[in-house]
């Protein structure tokens, strides 16, 4: 153990201000759950609050219709961006790593990477730019005479709305794991496959998926421990327009009934179970994958 500790220490005093960063940051703040169990009043502090035991876990245990609505609609967008954003990086890893030219792979890299580095303030603008009630869509559509199109304020339709827009912002950027794990793929596998006569899409069958299957678990596995997390910021710039009704998710409501509210052990008490719920559903998937014969997020 010395002997290790010595030879990686320059390692080790690198990694160093990250870790108290993290510890910082991260698991300190945790111990803040407390006031999950009190009446917490910021006046009083932690410490002076009184115990109120499991009183706030109520909108939870008791079917609070705040709660469950916010509820209801992240487990619709969850299951909308898992079903429509997750496979798109997987078919754009694809089609790049298929191009021959390196210089136009180069090219269409950087387009889809780039509005992974736009904040969420800028992506939601040129979306309202695009196709609100002014933006350019119905715009043309009155210079054509024809009638504009409600998008941006439609409450029918803002789960797609938020949905398409993770698509543009993040899908180009997670290629990136993909190419790197279609990099790996022993390219002897497809030139065996095309001597045996396997067409261009048996072989993404038989070895470009399976080649491919362990990063998708992965990522798979860790989606799931982010299944209550559908992206706070880029909701409560957009709230406004369409209503609590189908906007409201479980990180809204927290911020809604916690810093807004004064709700404060509520809004602990939601965020508390909801991270709970992501690590018994991020150890549930993990050890299914291991049934199945997959590596997971950690060794058995």
């Amino acid at each position: 153990m010395k002997q290790r500790l010595r030879r990686d220490k320059v390692f080790i005093l690198v990694a160093l201000p990250g870790i108290l960063a993290l510890l910082v940051f991260h698991y300190v703040p945790l111990l803040g759950n407390v006031i999950a169990f009190k009446d917490y009043q910021p006046y009083l502090g932690i410490t002076d609050s009184p115990w109120v035991g499991f009183d706030n876990f109520g909108v939870i245990f008791n079917g609070d219709a705040a709660f469950l609505r916010a509820l209801g609609n992240t487990l619709v967008i969850t299951l909308l961006q898992v079903i429509v954003v997750f496979p798109i990086p997987i078919a754009l890893a694809l089609l790049l790593d298929s191009l021959l030219s390196e210089r136009v792979k180069r090219v269409v890299q950087s387009v889809l990477y780039l509005p992974h580095f736009l904040s969420w303030v800028i992506v939601v603008a040129v979306f309202q730019q695009m196709l609100g009630d002014s933006g350019l869509l119905n715009n043309s559509l009155r210079s054509a005479g024809l009638s504009p199109v409600d998008i941006i304020g439609n409450p029918d339709v803002f789960k797609l709305l938020i949905t398409s827009q993770v698509l543009w912002k993040d899908a180009g950027w997670a290629t990136i794991l993909f190419l790197a794990a279609l990099s790996r793929i022993d390219t002897t596998l497809y030139e065996a496959s095309a001597i045996d006569g396997a067409s261009r899409a048996r072989q993404l069958w038989h070895v470009t998926l399976p080649g491919l299957r362990g990063i998708i678990v992965l990522l798979l596995i860790l989606r799931l421990g982010d299944a209550l997390t559908v992206g706070f910021e880029q909701i409560i710039l957009q709230q406004a327009a369409v209503g609590l009704d189908v906007s409201e998710v479980l990180d809204t409501y927290v911020y809604n009934n916690g810093i807004l509210a004064g709700s404060w052990g509520i809004s602990a008490a939601v965020g508390l179970v909801k991270g709970i719920v992501g690590v018994v559903l991020v150890l549930g998937a993990n050890k299914l994958a291991h049934r199945f014969g997959e590596q997971g997020i950690y060794h058995r």
